[in-house]
């Protein structure tokens, strides 16, 4: 079942989101413990407002389980989302100014697809592919009827998904040291 993230979903929804993190390679992650991580994810997710704020999101149950999650923002929402999580940090005895992400992940005019995990006890359920085919939705809701993301090159696998879901490429962009391919679908193709 795809529904809503509540507050009550920080706990299942970092371990997803430092999921993506770690592939990423965040400095973040040589100078913050892994467990700190978690708390301060699941705690800035109780803010609408932040990246992975609830009201940002989708999450995918199964059997009772958080299984897989689905967050993203406007555009216009870029330069903000960030904001919330220096309350936490500093809650935490961590400097209030470490960035987690520095680069503009953006394009114009679109709800933007910021990251997207499924539960490792839950890959090949088709997952992913659901909470894709449930992102009109959000977009929708947000005003927004562009659907774009962001695939590092390193990952072929996942950007055959997306094309496969009618995404195309539009740019390319340097997040966090890495290319990756900017794409985008219109809602209603």
């Amino acid at each position: 079942m795809i529904r809503f993230a509540t507050k009550e979903d920080g706990k299942a929804i970092a371990p997803l989101i430092l999921v993506i993190l770690k592939d990423m390679e965040l400095p973040l992650l040589d100078i913050v413990p892994e467990e700190t991580i978690l708390s301060v994810l699941a705690e800035a997710s109780a803010d609408p407002t932040y990246r992975y704020g609830y009201q940002r999101g989708l999450v995918y149950e199964h059997e009772g389980q958080v299984a897989g999650i689905a967050f993203g923002y406007p555009n216009e929402d870029e330069p903000v989302i960030d904001e919330p999580l220096k309350k936490v940090l500093r809650k935490h005895n961590l400097d209030e100014e470490i960035r987690i992400f520095v680069d503009p992940e953006t394009l114009p005019n679109e709800w933007y697809l910021d990251s997207i995990s499924v539960n490792e006890k839950y890959r090949g359920l088709g997952i992913g592919s659901k909470l894709l085919d449930a992102l009109p939705q959000i977009a929708k809701r947000d005003g927004k009827e562009i659907i774009g993301l962001s695939v590092d090159k390193a990952n072929p696998n996942a950007k055959k998904l997306y094309s496969r879901k009618g995404f195309k490429d539009v740019a390319e962009m340097m997040i966090s040291g890495h290319v990756y391919d900017h794409m985008q679908k219109k809602i209603s193709e």
